[in-house]
């Protein structure tokens, strides 16, 4: 067996239509910085994953166009890296089931994202929302992955693919390198009106998620109405004035500055000036890519042409991977 260990990078994002400002300061913009970066990236249109909370199909497949056309308006090369569509490659589910039956129900049962989500659907859970961490850990390990850039919330789900990885490699003998994160240097972008919790698409409050599309008025009442406080300076301390820190991490992310100098700008402006400051930053930066978006969007054909050829040539990166997984593990 050949024991050079290729540096790839591997990861996803859940088709949820357009993405939002915490989607693309946190991974995607990083995803264009890594494409350069490194001769053997995959990115992923987790369709699989998002099945978790089923859609209508019609839906379901809007989303997966709508997310496709973003991500390349923001800078995604499929020339430099393979975007696909998880479940074209059915090798995903099926390494999942060679995995999930080396992995113990109680360590699922731990992870944060099992209880939490478990309680928002107001339900018993799913077998999928169980054991979808297990299908991430076959994601990456399908494709000998070294690398995976994850977010905060999700490092225990990439230990728990270490630990998998470790554990098939002690059974059937070494061969799934044990992949590191890529940790994003982005704060973690917060709700315009709820600042203690995460930017969401699925907020039901339609002001507290900016997406890369809306519009220059979208944008400008969205931050006007950005929760705050009632003190007037404008000043970076996360524990106790989290809005208009949170508004200081979205001006220093877009405009690629320190928190620091992004202080130094807003000296002597009080937070309602502040406010339209930072929108007009989301706005720059967002301008050209949300043009990008409507003309992607107009070729259907041509988003799913990509997502077909990225899957073809992600099938033949795992297709030997895989064969050779099946003759260790005894089924052929």
């Amino acid at each position: 067996m050949d024991n050079m260990v290729t540096d790839r990078i591997f990861s996803g994002i859940q088709p949820t239509g357009t993405p939002h400002l915490g989607n693309y300061l946190g991974a995607i913009q990083n995803w264009v910085n890594l494409q350069e970066e490194c001769s053997s990236v995959l990115y992923s249109i987790m369709d699989m994953h998002s099945f978790t909370l089923p859609k209508e199909p019609a839906v379901l497949r809007q989303n997966i166009l709508d997310t496709t056309a973003a991500i390349l308006a923001c800078g995604i090369d499929p020339k430099k890296c393979l975007l696909f569509r998880q479940s074209l490659v059915p090798e995903h589910a099926e390494l999942a089931w060679i995995l999930g039956c080396l992995t113990n129900v109680p360590r699922l049962l731990r992870l944060p994202q099992w209880k939490m989500k478990r309680a928002s659907q107001n339900s018993e859970g799913t077998v999928g929302l169980l054991t979808y961490p297990v299908l991430q850990a076959a994601d990456i390990l399908l494709y000998k992955s070294t690398r995976v850039p994850v977010g905060e919330d999700q490092v225990l789900h990439l230990e728990l693919a270490q630990d998998i990885a470790q554990h098939f490699n002690k059974k059937y003998g070494e061969f799934f390198p044990v992949p590191k994160a890529i940790l994003s240097t982005t704060k973690k972008i917060k709700s315009l009106r709820d600042p203690s919790a995460k930017m969401s698409k699925s907020d039901p409050q339609k002001l507290a998620t900016v997406t890369i599309a809306d519009s220059p008025d979208e944008i400008v009442l969205k931050f006007r109405k950005a929760v705050t406080d009632f003190t007037s300076e404008v000043t970076y301390e996360p524990a106790t004035r989290p809005g208009v820190s949170n508004l200081v991490s979205i001006h220093a992310a877009v405009a690629g500055l320190s928190i620091k100098e992004v202080l130094h700008q807003a000296t002597g402006l009080d937070t309602a000036h502040y406010k339209m400051v930072v929108a007009e930053a989301v706005i720059q930066k967002f301008a050209p890519i949300r043009n990008e978006i409507k003309k992607l969007q107009e070729d259907k054909s041509h988003l799913i042409k990509v997502l077909e050829d990225g899957a073809e040539k992600a099938k033949e990166l795992a297709a030997p991977i895989y064969q050779e997984i099946r003759r260790l593990v005894g089924f052929q």
